[in-house]
């Protein structure tokens, strides 16, 4: 290459991140990938403006985003050796393989003329002594980089710019409320807490769930004052009919990986739709905040069929406007001797006036056995009966009724974590683990809906 051409391209590269990009790594940033030339192009906007503190990115797999993000902490302190830069990554060894690949890169020594290198742009260079694999300087730096993780640390690390890559494993780790609630806990108290003054985050990773990282932030983060923007690239467009790159992702590959992932599996990953949402049955829940006045305490409990069910036990007050707000419930694959005793204790302490115990299986039996347990210290009335009405039919016809007149506490998703999973994750084409949630909730409906008709023909009698 001609030396004036080569300076030339050298010089833009410090000045324009996506030169940068393309001069290290021409074969993969081309300049006619648009995607990458516009991503680029918004990192390097999002660090200069003074419009925005957090940066959410979501883009599908194998385009680049956690290469280009490595490319962005090489670029970035070639420009300011005085910049500290904190990652995270879903663990200690993701997290490592970064740091890794971008101090790596800052140490490349040239061996071919023809082939460019870091240290022909940047001057940057690794203090010697100073290059632990999760915490290095530049020579002329103090602590400019520290890759951690939600079990990792970041004590004593105060950085600039945090970038979030990829905290979620997989798709069973996605619908786990209580590890979603952990990363943004993590999040909040330690990497928020490690931010300076003035500093930006960037959050890059596959939209899992609307309860993720990303999700929350999108949601949570504007309330507190932060001004969040958002770069969202889907693989497919569905109004196009084109794929985001023909040269990384074909239409026909994209069309093979979604029959063998499942849709919802890849709506996510490559469409960044959230599982909970792409397919599930219920499209919204209803919650409150403090207790009313109840006419009635009610309880539903479907006993668990078989070892793996679940058994689901619901106690909720219904309101004097029709409302059914849900007060406790008892969701475990424990057995008959625990489950007995947790259920005759959630009648006597939520003072419940009627429950209903499905005997199907042994449910006759379990009900004698609650009846029992709970003499002389709750009033409450023990139903038995067999339910013999076809499960699904039943759980479709009345979600609607669910979703208008059921409401839940405004914390349930940490106090239910199980069942909040359980329900906020139930699809409506069969492909579901468990549906003891769905089916127990069901019974609510059921009750109320059963109880207004039977109210309605007395009243029609006179």
């Amino acid at each position: 290459m001609d030396k004036i051409a080569l300076g030339a391209k050298i010089e833009l590269s410090k000045r324009f991140f996506f030169d940068y990009c393309n001069l290290i790594m021409p074969s993969f940033y081309k300049r006619d990938r648009a995607y990458l030339v516009t991503m680029c192009e918004e990192f390097q906007s999002f660090l200069n403006d003074n419009e925005h503190d957090v940066l959410v990115l979501n883009l599908p797999p194998r385009h680049g985003k956690s290469l280009t993000l490595g490319k962005f902490v090489e670029w970035v302190l070639g420009n300011d050796h005085t910049k500290k830069i904190m990652t995270g990554s879903y663990n200690e060894t993701l997290s490592t393989v970064f740091s890794k690949n971008v101090r790596n890169t800052l140490q490349e020594e040239k061996a071919d003329e023809n082939k460019i290198v870091y240290s022909d742009i940047f001057d940057a260079a690794i203090k010697y002594g100073d290059a632990a694999k999760n915490l290095w300087s530049l020579s002329d730096g103090y602590n400019n980089y520290l890759a951690t993780s939600p079990t990792g640390t970041a004590t004593g690390f105060g950085a600039d710019i945090i970038i979030i890559d990829d905290v979620i494993k997989n798709a069973e780790e996605a619908n786990n409320a209580t590890v979603l609630e952990k990363h943004w806990d993590w999040f909040v108290n330690t990497m928020l807490s490690r931010l300076e003054s003035g500093g930006k985050i960037i959050i890059n990773m596959t939209r899992w769930h609307s309860e993720d990282l990303a999700g929350r932030a999108l949601r949570e983060l504007p309330k507190n004052g932060y001004r969040v923007k958002h770069i969202n690239f889907k693989a497919f467009n569905e109004q196009t009919n084109e794929m985001l790159c023909d040269d990384v992702l074909t239409l026909e590959d994209y069309k093979r990986k979604v029959k063998t992932m499942g849709a919802d599996i890849a709506s996510a990953n490559y469409q960044q739709e959230p599982i909970d949402v792409k397919g599930r049955l219920y499209s919204e829940f209803q919650t409150y905040n403090a207790r009313s006045e109840y006419k009635k305490i009610w309880n539903y409990c479907d006993t668990a069929d078989t070892g793996k069910d679940y058994l689901c036990s619901i106690v909720w007050g219904e309101t004097t406007d029709g409302f059914a707000d849900v007060l406790d419930i008892i969701y475990t694959q424990k057995p008959m001797e625990y489950t007995e005793n947790a259920v005759a204790n959630q009648l006597i302490n939520n003072r419940v006036n009627a429950s209903r115990i499905e005997r199907n299986n042994g449910g006759r039996s379990f009900a004698r056995s609650v009846r029992d347990k709970i003499q002389g210290k709750v009033a409450c009335a023990v139903e038995d009966f067999f339910q013999g009405n076809n499960k699904e039919a039943r759980i479709y016809s009345n979600s609607y009724w669910i979703e208008q007149h059921v409401r839940f506490p405004n914390d349930w998703r940490t106090r239910f974590p199980e069942y909040y999973q359980a329900m906020t994750t139930y699809q409506r084409e069969g492909k579901n683990k468990h549906d003891d949630a769905p089916d127990a909730t069901t019974g609510i409906a059921e009750t109320m809906t059963t109880r207004k008709a039977k109210l309605k023909s007395f009243k029609g009698g006179f």
